[in-house]
This record gives structure tokens, sequence and C-alpha cells, in this order.
């Protein structure tokens, strides 16, 4: 039995070792970065200024993997069940992360459970809009016209994200509304310059173009402060909305399991990149914000969001949120 129980125990000294000597070696291969959404989009771009940063400093190839499909839910799935060794990594947004797992029960994937954080890359405000010919000119008068007319009190936006933005500002104002759902930013805004939806929370990104020429109205932005593209729209705070204050975000994760020092590793490697002055204003010129944080903050954030917006959905009755 000591015999047995000896050679239990050298093998796992020797497991732990030869763990131990390829996290210290890390990396000695390529690295890849999956992303669930189309070559060219902002979850790529994000993706692919990272892996060019990093390939030039890390001595290995660092390459960004477009698994698309059901959104978002492939690439995600694909990465929980990569080896957990620190070259198979997910840039993944608060939609995959956050929203998904909210609305779909049946996932085979859990974010707190199958993905270890590593960093928060970048992180966005939405900004409510309406279209000008509406004369709605403040959150006040947008609130007192859905109150008095709730049959043409529509609201709209692209996937679960801007779904879930837009029911916890209703439901932070007590305004009724029928949401409707397009596919894109850009049909969106369509639809409320043509006068077919009244108001919609939009991203920065696609937006700042239409705002700044003025075929679309801001009124404000759900960022804890003004934004600099933006300066003169007022905070959702500034108005009196604190609880509307919030920022979507992408972040980078990897497999459950992954060795400390892996993750330790990454993590410093991202937050070197994101205080480059020319990947800061980068991704500034791409309306999103550089954003780094420790694996720790992250996994807290991750954790408040599930918490946040799972109570919108349940108080909203999104479809598929279930309590």
């Amino acid at each position: 039995m000591k015999t047995i129980l000896k050679s239990a125990f050298c093998l796992l000294c020797l497991s732990t070792a030869s763990w131990l000597v390829n996290a210290q070696d890390f990396p000695s291969k390529s690295i890849k970065i999956v992303v669930g959404q189309g070559a060219g989009g902002g979850i790529d771009t994000l993706a692919r200024i990272l892996s060019q940063k990093m390939t030039l400093n890390l001595g290995q190839a660092v390459v960004v993997e477009n698994k698309t499909g059901a959104g978002g839910i492939i690439a995600t799935e694909y990465v929980a069940k990569a080896p957990a060794d620190g070259y198979t990594l997910l840039m993944g947004p608060i939609g995959n992360m956050v929203f998904t797992p909210i609305l779909n029960k049946q996932l085979r994937y859990s974010t707190t459970k199958d993905f270890a954080p590593i960093s928060l890359v970048a992180s966005f405000p939405l900004i409510a809009v309406v279209t000008p010919s509406s004369n709605i000119k403040s959150m006040a008068e947008l609130v007192s016209f859905m109150k008095a007319n709730p049959n043409k009190a529509n609201y709209g936006g692209s996937g679960p994200a801007f779904q879930f933005a837009s029911e916890l500002l209703r439901i932070k104002t007590g305004t009724p509304g029928e949401f409707i759902q397009y596919k894109s930013t850009s049909e969106t805004i369509t639809a409320l310059i043509s006068g077919d939806l009244l108001t919609s929370m939009v991203d920065t990104g696609p937006s700042i173009a239409s705002i700044n020429s003025g075929t679309i109205r801001a009124l404000a932005v759900s960022s804890p402060s003004r934004i600099a593209t933006l300066p003169n729209v007022p905070t959702m705070a500034e108005l009196g909305l604190p609880e509307v204050e919030f920022r979507f975000w992408a972040a980078l994760f990897a497999p459950a399991g992954t060795p400390p020092q892996v993750l330790k590793s990454l993590e410093a490697e991202v937050n070197r990149i994101l205080k480059m002055p020319e990947v800061i204003s980068l991704m500034a010129n791409n309306q999103v914000t550089a954003t780094p944080s420790t694996a720790e903050e992250l996994g807290k954030l991750v954790a408040s969001d599930l918490q946040r917006w799972g109570q919108v959905a349940e108080k909203s009755k999104i479809n598929g949120a279930q309590p």
C-alpha cells in the first residue's frame, strides 16, 4: 500500500513540476485569439490590435481566428472546451458573456465556471437618440411623450444588448413601450430617420457620424462622464438617472483551469498594450476606450453584470429570460 501511495505521490510531483515548467516557458508556440464575430467588425478589430502588439513583444505569432455563427455562441463554446494552457483565448463581448447566458439557460458553457478572466480590453457607452422630426430635445421630453402617447412609444435596437439597455431605461423612467428588433445599428438609425422608430439606445461607433450630421439627435450618454466626441450631450446621471449609468465592454478570457502564472503573464501583456499611447488613440478612433484591468476586477464585473442585467430581464420579461 505504501509503495502505491509513494508512486502516486511521485507522479503527482512530476505532473506538477511539468505544469510549472510549461507555465514558466509560456509562450513557447503560437497563441490563438478566437472571435465569434465577423472579420472587420468592432470585436474583431480589438482582437487584431492586441494580436499585432502581442506578436511583436512575445516572440510568438498571435493570430485571430473568426468562428462565426449562433450569435457568437459557437466561438464561446469552442474556447470553453479548449485546452487550459493559455494558447487558445476568447475575445468575449458582454453580449456573449452576460446577455446570452441570461437569455439562454440551455447553453453548454458557463461564463463563471468555464472561463478564467484575464483583462478588460475596451468599453463604450450607449447613447439615447431620437429622430429630429419628433421635436423631442431632452430626456424629460422623451419620457413625457412616451407616457402621454403609449401607442407611439416604440424603441428598438440590434440584438439583446440593446434591448437590455432600453428596458433598463424604460424601467427606471416608468415609461411604456414596445421593443422592435433590427439587424444592425445602421438599420436602427435608418428606422429612426424615417420615423418608424421613436427612440433607441445605440452604440457609439456606428452612430457618431449620424449624430454630428444632425440626422439623429442625442439626448444622453450612459457613461459616468461625458464623452469627448459629444461634449454637449449630458450623462444619464446628470439628468437624474444614475441607475442608467453603464458601459458595455469586451474582454479577454482563457479556459478555466489555465495555470495562474500563464494568466498573470497574459494579464500583464494586455495591460501593457492597452496603456500604449498609439493603442489608446487607435481605440478612440474606433469610438471605444482602452480599458486595462486586473483579472480580479474583470471577474467582479462579470459577476456584477450577470446579477444586474438578470434583474432587468426578470422585471421586463425579455424573451428567453427566466427567474
